[in-house]
């Protein structure tokens, strides 16, 4: 169990490290969603996360196109910190 607390002009909650943990949200953005009677916290997922992994397996069950290979071995920029 665990209370809000002060911090500045805001209010926040301290997760024990063991729920971090299980949850998988050790370094992680995280989005807070507002339910009817809570509040729900989950990790913010990445626009290109796994983006690989899934080309692979629609090129694997549709067939590719010349150009598919070019985009899978393209270097991709990170412009996560603009």
């Amino acid at each position: 169990m665990t209370q809000l607390v002060s911090i500045g002009n805001s209010q926040g909650v301290r997760i024990p490290k063991i729920l971090i943990k299980q949850a998988k949200l050790e370094n992680k953005e995280l989005s807070f969603k507002v339910l009817d009677d809570g509040l729900l916290i989950i990790p913010t997922k990445k626009a290109r996360a796994n983006w690989r992994e899934q080309c692979e397996a629609i090129i694997s069950t549709q067939g590719h196109e010349p150009l598919d290979m070019d985009w899978l071995n393209a270097d991709l920029t990170d412009d996560s910190h603009d």
